[in-house]
């Protein structure tokens, strides 16, 4: 039970103590183990020697339970018995005594796909429930369950596994089948679980078959349809150059070689991910990690906001790529946006002529920052001149202002508040910006810790002190005080409004 040791802990706990309840919920994405967890559970209770949390293996009901063949251990796939028949006949069944266990056992896989007449037949023996009989029930989806089912039964969620957790264990495995490999290949094969070890195990198994007992890491890349990191690491150093021409060229070759672009959006934001990570926590990134040299070479050239930014933009452009009038295009636009909103860049799609400086890319890039320091807006007052309403004005007032040079704008939003971040909202929002300043503004926004005070807290503030300053003027009325001495009133602060 690799990742759910809090599982584990609270069941060992149960079992050692002899303090059980007599059914129990296990929650979580596929295949992290419910269903294991369940019938090892089920071994605990029934093995021969007593109840235990490690059971023996080798006593009949062991054995019997780990082939299937236990008869008082009763599976039930409840996304193919879903009717009220099939659980009254599994109910009346319960009332029998175990025919030579210590507990007749019911797991009910996928138990949120039960109708609303089989949970409530089912809450009846919840509500009393013969000693003889312990309910496990496993769901991928627990808000589906009825709140009094839930409420009778011990629940304990199952987390999802992180790819390094995944890839130890596959190492693990490999290592006690004698199987060579390579660590790259472990790796890819972590992140294509999703956090599934049963995904992970039966991908291991068809690389074996694909490599032919070796597990190597560009076959593996051929099996799952990954992009080869070269190409990515390849993207990032044209940005970091800012050689449009270079992009474009790196995007044509991907095209001519039939790599899927929206597979290839989403690794190129977990290369993002994995840069931020060196940036801030070199020690996350193992030593033998696949393409480290070149993860470390570019988290010592970008800035972290660059890197942020960037990781923004592509999120977004993997949600929008279906939008796109083709893939390709999805791709090199969001390739073109990172080029664009690049902070204090001056970049174009041709890069300088080699040998000669770029005198007024340069000479741009001096003045910007000029401009930067000298005529920063004060964004709080901004938005108020602003021709703006709705969730246009919603928007602006949750941002602060990130950065603002000559034609470039990017606003940070709290991820708290990103449901404003519309696609209509973020257009008005430009345009209005367009209007106020007299000429076309690039705006960005991009998601994260907001800690200086947006225009909304600062709106809050002014309004909770101006109501503040109402209650003090009217608890220091002379009136209102003598009314209190002689007639004994009170204050309702609430009934107290400041003068408009």
């Amino acid at each position: 039970m690799a990742g759910q040791e809090h599982v584990v802990r609270a069941l060992t706990n149960a079992l050692s103590q002899n303090r059980l309840h007599h059914a129990y919920l296990f929650t979580g994405t596929r295949g992290v183990g419910k269903t294991t967890i369940a019938r090892i559970f089920a071994k605990s209770l029934n093995c021969q020697t007593g109840i235990t949390a490690t059971p023996c293996g080798v006593c009949s009901a062991c054995r019997e339970i780990d082939s299937g063949r236990f008869v008082d251990l009763i599976e039930l796939d409840a996304a193919s018995n879903t009717q009220v028949d099939s659980m009254r006949e599994l109910l009346e069944s319960a009332l029998y005594l175990p025919t030579n266990a210590r507990f007749k056992v019911y797991i009910i896989d996928e138990v949120h796909m039960l109708s609303k007449s089989a949970f409530n037949a089912m809450l009846k023996t919840l509500e009393e429930p013969p000693p003889h009989v312990k309910f496990i029930l496993a769901t991928t989806d627990p808000q589906k369950i009825p709140v009094t089912v839930l409420s009778r039964c011990l629940q304990f969620n199952l987390k999802q596994l992180p790819p390094g957790l995944i890839a130890t264990h596959l190492k693990y495995v490999l290592e006690q089948e004698k199987i060579e490999f390579e660590p790259g290949a472990l790796n890819l094969v972590a992140r294509a679980a999703q956090g599934s070890m049963r995904d992970a195990l039966s991908l291991m198994d068809q690389a074996i078959a694909f490599s032919s007992g070796r597990v190597e890491e560009a076959a593996m890349r051929s099996m799952l349809g990954a992009i080869d990191q070269g190409y990515l690491f390849a993207l990032l150093q044209a940005l970091q150059q800012k050689d449009g021409a270079a992009l474009l060229g790196i995007a044509d070759d991907m095209a001519g070689r039939s790599i899927a672009f929206e597979s290839a959006m989403q690794d190129l934001a977990s290369v993002l991910h994995r840069i931020a990570l060196a940036q801030t926590v070199p020690q996350a990134i193992a030593d033998d990690e696949s393409g480290r040299e070149q993860l470390m070479e570019l988290a010592a050239v970008f800035s972290p906001e660059e890197i942020q930014l960037f990781y923004q933009i592509a999120i977004h452009g993997s949600a929008e790529i279906d939008l796109a009038p083709d893939e390709y295009a999805g791709f090199t636009m969001t390739l073109l946006r990172m080029l664009a909103f690049m902070p204090s860049s001056a970049a174009s799609l041709s890069p300088p002529i080699a040998g000669q400086p770029d005198k007024i890319s340069a000479e741009k890039t001096n003045k910007a920052p000029v401009r930067q320091d000298e005529a920063i807006p004060d964004w709080a007052a901004l938005t108020g001149r602003l021709k703006i309403q709705a969730m246009a004005q919603q928007l602006a007032k949750h941002c602060v202002l990130e950065s603002f040079s000559d034609d470039q704008m990017v606003l940070r939003l709290s991820e708290e508040h990103k449901h404003l971040q519309t696609r209509t909202a973020t257009d008005n929002l430009q345009s209005a910006l367009k209007d106020h300043f007299g000429k076309p503004i690039r705006l960005a926004v991009v998601l994260g810790k907001v800690t200086a005070a947006t225009p909304a807290r600062i709106e809050h503030q002014h309004r909770q002190d101006r109501q503040n300053q109402a209650i003090d003027a009217i608890a220091q009325d002379d009136f209102v005080r003598d009314a209190q001495t002689m007639l004994g009133a009170s204050l309702s602060p609430e009934s107290i409004k400041p003068v408009q």
